[in-house]
């Protein structure tokens, strides 16, 4: 008999979902909201208006204690040493290779008392990686389905959770996380997102999830809100030219392949893994990097694994693409042989057998008008 298909999980928001009519869809082990109006009419939400994420699937992992820093410090590559309470920063898992494990936020909730959001697919494998490498002093806790995540996206963000939270309540800060509260609960809000625009992320315990998506679309009805889901996720992150685990990013690609190496901290006190593989990678140069992409001549979206020519010869292949709906073009990542990603190359994409002209661009390819 085969073996039974495993049970995708589901977040404290499944029913709403269900409610509102969306698409549901295997993501990362999850049955997740692809989309509810369309995938088009979403990302142009998030782009002029504002657009509300479930993000309950990506795991919230705490940590605390008097080693937390220098132990986080060992884990990640980034230096958290920097922040100060109330304030995150993009980080990175490696293996001892300079390989990705994983790409996270990272917060200093307070002086000895951390946040890690962890994307979705990785939660256990980045748990059994930090639990395996564990110091006394360092306590790890997490507790699958307790936490709720939101991501409300979009340049009327702002004024919608002015309705929703207490008029005293001050929003933070570009990669700032304070607390607040909605009704009886706490709430952390952090000025991060994944689509290019001004918004927000909203963790709470799960119990709490769902009067609070209620009340950001109830607030941001007559703003423009709607909710979103992967499909829009994808196309504006896509849009800013954010990588995505499992495409862009892998145990086999390394900070400096995929143009990452800002995060990394070469000169903080600690050595943090993958350092050593990494110096050595930046003294040899690499082979690849990872490109950002524009279609240049008419043809169907690009797709991962379409392979990249370069005067007729094989030169790497898409990682994502997708259409555009704000560029109105194909657009997408590629790992590519180094000679050839420099912005401004000119390239050619195999799609269905036809060669699509294409060009390396300057990341990000979409940057949000200024306030």
């Amino acid at each position: 008999m085969p073996a039974a298909e495993p049970k995708l999980r589901q977040t404290c928001l499944h029913d709403l979902h269900a409610k509102l009519g969306a698409k549901m869809v295997e993501f990362g082990g999850w049955n997740m909201p692809v989309h509810y109006t369309g995938i088009l009419d979403e990302h142009q939400a998030v782009r002029t208006a504002a657009g509300l994420f479930d993000i309950s699937h990506m795991g919230q992992v705490f940590v605390s204690g008097t080693a937390a820093e220098a132990w986080l410090n060992t884990m990640l590559s980034n230096d958290i040493r920097q922040l100060s309470s109330g304030e995150g920063q993009y980080t990175l898992l490696l293996n001892e290779a300079g390989g990705i494990l994983d790409d996270l936020l990272v917060y200093r909730l307070e002086d000895k008392d951390y946040l890690l959001v962890l994307n979705a697919s990785r939660i256990e494998d980045d748990l059994a990686w930090l639990k395996k490498s564990a110091v006394a002093n360092a306590d790890i806790s997490f507790e699958p389905g307790a936490q709720a995540g939101l991501a409300l996206q979009g340049p009327q963000a702002e004024s919608i959770l002015e309705k929703v939270f207490p008029a005293e309540f001050h929003f933070p800060k570009r990669n700032e996380i304070l607390a607040t509260t909605h009704g009886r609960h706490s709430v952390l809000i952090s000025r991060t997102g994944y689509t290019g625009e001004d918004g927000f992320e909203l963790f709470a315990p799960a119990e709490a999830a769902e009067d609070l998506w209620n009340s950001i679309l109830k607030e941001g009805a007559g703003r423009g809100c709607k909710p979103a889901g992967l499909g829009a996720r994808d196309t504006l992150r896509l849009e800013a030219s954010l990588p995505l685990y499992g495409h862009e990013l892998s145990p086999s690609i390394s900070p400096l392949e995929a143009g990452l190496a800002f995060f990394t901290s070469f000169d903080k006190p600690e050595k943090f893994i993958g350092r050593d593989a990494l110096r050595q990678q930046k003294e040899k140069g690499v082979s690849r990097k990872l490109a950002a992409f524009t279609t240049t001549g008419p043809g169907a979206p690009p797709r991962a694994g379409y392979p990249v020519l370069k005067d007729g010869k094989n030169i790497g292949e898409v990682t994502s693409g997708a259409f555009a709906p704000t560029l109105k073009t194909g657009i997408g990542f590629a790992l590519l042989d180094a000679a050839h990603a420099a912005p401004g190359t000119p390239i050619s994409i195999e799609i269905r057998g036809n060669l699509i002209p294409a060009a390396t661009a300057k990341r990000p390819l979409y940057k949000r008008p200024a306030s």
